[in-house]
């Protein structure tokens, strides 16, 4: 059986031991990180090969082969946070209100170009953070949170930057006109932050326009990655699923990749630009011996599934199935008791294809021989439909089969698979005058009342 393939792999990282992505813990075979945005990806083998040579010529005469290496690389059009720390090996860090491993409060740098409405004030939307004294809410204190203000002229920076008068930095709220308020108690929640500032004694005239450097305080939304030069890219256990497109017929049908342990590369290019394509992230691993998750009796670098039909089963496999189930309890998954005995398989199926009501029945069939496999050939499958369309399908052995059908007055067509060549079958009912060969197709209407109708082998 031949496949095309022509399709990228959807893949999973998995954990190979217990692991800490930011506030999250993974343990072993833990799903860590789905990649659904790759747009290449591929599987790369090398080995080495050693040649003896000798006789005239030197001609190579026996050749010896090792060191096998295996590569799977991927490329992805999107990048997350929690992929770039995977891809780079770095330390990843959750905002959050108090500290804790993989967590922390984080301080985040942000401008704001502002016009000043008042001489020498400055209105910020958000609550800027502050080295020095004033009068601040408690915790946007922290000796790393400078603060300056640039006058600008036509977007350009004009002079030096200044800082804060002291006691220059107050936290308050904007009401609802957009006017600076003062917090109202120590509960109160800033929204807003006002600064006081002189520029050098030169003051900064109302009109202006300034530009603030200034950062703010997150307790949550905010990840930072940490590369470190003593942390790199870890281990996993790495599954991808792709699809294979069967020669056949067209069907495509699932392949799926499993590679037990693979160290990704910490080389990465991080690429930012405003024009052009936009960047793509490139991860390349490389494959170790180990065991997979089900089969621990030898160590493997990478397997390969390739899924050849579209069903667990063949359709002998599954008529095998079905005959096999004695009850419709058992049909459904419930073991019957050894006193139940034997049962007709072929009736328990028709018996399967049942509506709820009396009124929704199409048909019953039955047959009291069990299948014949030394003669297969004697053996069909019917197709039994009603005048509203609906169908039911049985299987049946050549004399054995009766239709019994519980609507009344309307047309019944029967289709006999494979159409039949060298022996039709007939159909006869009660109050009939004469049998009605089948062969292949045949449409005829049931007398009203409820009726039996026999198929047996054509002379």
């Amino acid at each position: 059986m031949k496949f095309g393939v022509r399709e990228i792999a959807e893949v999973v990282l998995r954990a190979k031991s217990k692991q800490r992505i930011g506030k999250r813990t993974f343990y072993r075979n833990d799903p860590v990180i789905y990649f659904d945005s790759l747009t290449t990806s591929s599987l790369e083998g090398a080995a080495t090969t050693n040649y003896a040579t000798g006789g005239r010529g030197n001609t190579r005469l026996l050749a010896w082969e090792g060191e096998r290496t295996l590569s799977f690389s991927m490329t992805d059009a999107l990048i997350s946070p929690e992929s770039f720390m995977i891809l780079s090996g770095a330390g990843l860090i959750d905002a959050a209100s108090t500290k804790a491993e993989g967590q922390d409060i984080l301080y985040v740098h942000t401008t704001s170009q502002v016009q000043v409405t008042t001489a020498n004030t400055i209105i910020l939307p958000k609550v800027a953070c502050w080295s020095h004294s004033g009068e601040m809410a408690e915790g946007y204190y922290h000796d790393g949170a400078d603060i300056f203000v640039m006058v600008l002229d036509n977007g350009e920076i004009t002079g030096e930057p200044c800082i804060p008068v002291e006691q220059g930095v107050i936290h308050g709220k904007l009401d609802a006109a957009g006017n600076f308020e003062a917090l109202s108690g120590a509960s109160d929640v800033p929204t807003a932050t006002k600064i006081l500032c002189t520029n050098h004694g030169a003051g900064i005239p109302v009109g202006a326009v300034v530009l603030v450097d200034y950062y703010v305080k997150r307790t949550a939304g905010v990840k930072q990655i940490e590369i470190t030069p003593d942390k790199f890219g870890g281990y996993f256990y790495l599954e991808g699923s792709t699809l294979w497109r069967r020669e056949s017929d067209g069907v495509d049908l699932p392949a799926e990749l499993i590679i037990p342990k693979v160290k990704i590369q910490s080389n990465f290019t991080f690429t930012m630009a405003s024009n052009g394509d936009p960047s793509t992230f490139d991860f390349v691993m490389d494959a170790f011996p180990d065991y997979t998750k089900f089969d621990g009796t030898k160590k493997v670098l990478a397997m390969l599934q390739v899924v050849e039909s579209d069903d667990d089963a063949s359709a002998g496999e599954d008529l095998a199935r079905r005959s096999h189930c004695n009850t419709k309890e058992e049909a459904a998954g419930i073991t019957p008791s050894a006193a139940e005995g034997e049962f007709d398989h072929w009736k328990t199926y028709g018996e399967q294809n049942h509506f709820a009501t009396d009124a929704d029945h199409d048909g019953v069939y039955t047959n009291s021989n069990y299948p014949d496999e030394d003669d297969p050939e004697t053996y069909y499958d019917l197709t039994f439909v009603n005048s509203t369309g609906v169908a039911h399908t049985g299987t049946f052995q050549v004399g054995g089969v009766t239709v019994t059908k519980a609507q009344s007055g309307s047309s019944v067509k029967v289709v006999v698979s494979p159409a039949i060549v060298s022996e039709d079958l007939t159909a006869t009912w009660a109050g009939s005058a004469t049998p009605i060969t089948i062969s292949g197709e045949d449409t005829f209407t049931m007398p009203k009342g409820s009726v039996t109708v026999t198929l047996s082998a054509g002379t």
